[in-house]
């Protein structure tokens, strides 16, 4: 017998762009990227139906720009809108749009998908994009905060399946990220506030400091302040590429994901709520769930994890859903597992700003963590209707609810 080992590396590198006004007349950004190699490439542009939706002109300015650089680039019209959030990973036939466009276009290695949206199509137009001829390169422009800071910067690309959250996907770098921060401007609250909970997941895990910056700025960020919410992006996106880069296992081989910290749960609830619950809702509620968990193992301490809760909470997430008495524990974490490969392992918190992976989970202590978190919500609406029925009481009723 005779056994020949292959052994090559291939070195990935993309820009991760932070700008403003991408399509306008002054910003070089978005060219620069296109064009960049002295080719005349062929553009195929996929846009998130939500984002057409709050953004009435982005066509009339992507005209705009594809008639300006018309010698440089050739921009193909009209774009493919995508349906937003989950809809579009969930149908398969929106990935075959895109294959077919490809095909009908004549487009090459060489052209480019320009994908416009939030993370989930981000997410199905990269499958799109890494398996038509086995890649055609990808410009990401996010327009969520979730997606700039997180989705859109990373390498993984899929779509669901068998009712499985990306059960279909690949690892796939961009060929580049543009970040355009007026995308932001327009967003309702509750998509702005989403994405946060993936900076707080990342800072706990990574780096006390900006930890430290979430907690003390969690007013301005409620109020959504443009300067912090920017700085908080940037930094966010900062670390999860440092950990992509660094980490010895970009592609996922092994069974550690540190970046899945309270991602066990959270892809459990959007899952059974089917996507009524916002990908980043759901992690903050995987962030305390987690949190609770580090807690009792006695990894972290009572003043953090209040320090924890008192970020996330006062950002504005909620920190239980009905939804999280449905979990069945040992089965999501062996669908956690499964997806995996390898043996269970969640990471978990080893004070603020550091973690640690544990393969031995107690199911039953994570199901009294979960009872916790719903004895919390019911004692804040309790308070809450205290509060409420002092105010609808004439003059000074504390008296009668002390």
């Amino acid at each position: 017998m005779k056994t020949i080992q292959q052994h090559f590396t291939v070195a990935y590198s993309f820009p991760v762009i932070f700008t403003s006004d991408a399509f306008g007349a002054g910003s070089a950004a978005l060219l620069r990227v296109l064009a960049g190699e002295g080719e005349r490439p062929r553009v195929l542009t996929v846009i998130d139906s939500e984002v057409l939706r709050i953004n009435p002109f982005l066509l009339e300015k992507l005209n705009r720009f594809a008639a300006d650089h018309a010698a440089e680039v050739e921009i193909l019209v009209p774009p493919l809108v995508m349906r937003g959030g989950e809809a579009c990973k969930n149908e398969p036939g929106e990935v075959e749009k895109i294959h077919a466009l490809v095909e009908r276009h004549g487009l090459c290695r060489h052209s480019f998908i320009l994908a416009i949206g939030g993370g989930a199509v981000l997410d199905a137009a990269g499958f799109a994009a890494a398996t038509a001829h086995r890649g055609v390169r990808l410009v990401r422009m996010p327009t969520t905060t979730l997606s700039m800071n997180d989705a859109g910067v990373g390498v993984k690309n899929g779509v669901n399946a068998f009712g499985r959250k990306n059960f279909t996907g690949c690892f796939a770098p961009p060929f580049a990220v543009v970040n355009d921060f007026d995308f932001l401007r327009l967003l309702p609250a509750r998509e702005l506030r989403a994405g946060i909970a993936e900076a707080v997941k990342v800072a706990l895990i990574r780096d006390r400091a900006f930890f430290d910056f979430l907690y003390a700025s969690r007013a301005l960020l409620a109020a959504f302040e443009p300067e912090v919410m920017q700085r908080m992006i940037v930094r966010c996106a900062e670390l999860h590429l440092e950990h992509i880069a660094t980490s010895g296992d970009p592609f996922e081989f092994g069974s550690s994901r540190p970046l899945d910290f309270g991602h066990w749960s959270a892809h459990k609830l959007e899952e059974l709520t089917q996507g009524e619950i916002r990908h980043g809702e759901a992690v903050a509620i995987g962030i305390a769930l987690d949190s609770l968990y580090s807690f009792e193992l006695g990894m972290i301490g009572e003043l953090d994890l209040r320090r924890i809760f008192a970020t996330l909470e006062e950002i504005g997430f909620q920190l239980y859903h009905l939804a999280l008495e449905w979990v069945d524990v040992e089965k999501s974490l062996r669908q956690f597992q499964e997806h995996l490969g390898g043996e269970l392992s969640i990471p978990l918190l080893d004070g603020i700003g550091a973690k640690s992976d544990r393969h031995d989970i107690d199911a039953a202590l994570y199901r009294k963590c979960i009872k916790t978190l719903a004895s919390r919500r019911n004692q804040t609406e309790k308070s809450d209707d205290r509060k409420k029925l002092q105010l609808d009481l004439p003059g000074d009723p504390g008296h009668l609810l002390s």
